[in-house]
């Protein structure tokens, strides 16, 4: 039975780049408030003229190129993202126009933070049906036009991004395993109450700063330092592989305190996981795909490696895989392993 393994990456960052110290101009806040809660020193910001669309072509663009993969040649395309141009259309429609797919299946899905990984899965399960044999995936948020600037607790943490793969059909390498979950009973935690059906926006709302993303920070770090090394550790029961063979945790990147922690739970050295929250803060769905590409081209990554990818967020979803890369990479370079794009020690604690 084919799987579909990873045979390209491409990421996309807006040029705009966000200090700590540049948002204590003008909130109550500073740059050693923000990084002892998070480790976050700087995020990117998207031009006007930028959108979560514009942003996705970019990096399904660059993921095509480094795969050697033309347009025409993708079956389907998933775009994960939880800010989209529009209620509707879809963006992943807006994508296809704009990565010149036409008539190509295209599929918004709308998983929060976890969005990628739903995604990573759905791909799968289309190349083990043999429905498809090419599908470009990307994770794409530009949260910073969902943001309060009047509530800190949400505004220094996150930050506008693009990541993509292509997953290929193959008989090496792939999604070894995988667990998804969601419990609505949290879905209140992290919300962005104005702007659909249930409360339409209205000037009153506009005026009160309702269109804007709100979240318990309290529950929410509850709930991921429960979920996180869980959902690997789930995950890698129905794989091929225990918690000794991952070369490579790849977390979502929302907070540094709860990624040590899933880290520490599953007996994982600081070089066994991939850290850049400290410089893009929280991007959402676009958090593990932007970290996954960094991953290759920093060559942290190498061909025939396990890696696990896991991630939580609105919903309250969750997900983890396990992800064996091809023994064999063309577009992977061969240099030996390093570190370059990871956080230092400090942003950790």
């Amino acid at each position: 039975m084919p799987t579909g393994s990873i045979v390209g990456w491409g990421h996309y960052v807006p040029e705009r780049v966000v200090t700590n110290d540049e948002l204590s101009e003008y909130m109550d806040t500073s740059d050693e408030w923000i990084r002892s809660r998070s480790g976050i020193r700087e995020r990117r910001f998207a031009a006007d003229h930028e959108t979560t669309a514009t942003m996705s072509v970019e990096s399904g663009r660059r993921a095509l190129d480094c795969a050697g993969v033309a347009p025409s040649d993708v079956d389907l395309l998933l775009v994960a993202s939880s800010s989209p141009d529009y209620l509707t259309p879809p963006v992943s429609s807006q994508v296809q126009q704009g990565l010149g797919m036409p008539t190509v299946g295209a599929m918004q899905l709308t998983v929060g933070c976890t969005g990628f990984l739903y995604g990573v899965v759905t791909a799968e399960q289309f190349i083990q049906a043999g429905t498809c044999e090419t599908v470009l995936v990307i994770g794409t948020e530009l949260i910073s036009r969902w943001l309060s600037w009047n509530t800190r607790s949400t505004a220094v943490l996150f930050g506008d991004g693009s990541g993509a793969v292509v997953m290929q059909a193959s008989d090496t390498g792939g999604v070894d395993s995988h667990v998804l979950g969601s419990d609505g009973e949290g879905a209140q935690h992290i919300i962005v109450p104005s702007g659909g059906v249930a409360q339409p926006v209205t000037h009153e709302g506009v005026d009160n700063d309702e269109p804007t993303l709100e979240m318990n920070g309290r529950e929410v770090f509850k709930f991921a330092t429960r979920i996180m090394d869980g959902a690997v550790k789930e995950a890698l029961r129905t794989s091929s592989h225990t918690v000794a063979d991952i070369d490579l945790l790849i977390p979502h990147q929302a907070n540094a305190r709860i990624i040590q922690y899933a880290a520490n739970s599953l007996g994982l050295s600081d070089d066994q996981v991939f850290m850049n929250l400290d410089r893009y803060g929280n991007t959402s769905a676009a958090s593990i795909p932007l970290a996954l590409s960094e991953a290759f081209d920093a060559g942290y990554a190498q061909p025939g490696d396990t890696i696990a990818l896991v991630a939580f967020g609105a919903g309250l979803t969750w997900g983890a895989t396990i992800l064996d890369l091809p023994t064999s990479l063309p577009a992977l370079s061969a240099q030996a392993r390093s570190s370059p794009a990871r956080t230092d020690a400090s942003a950790r604690s």
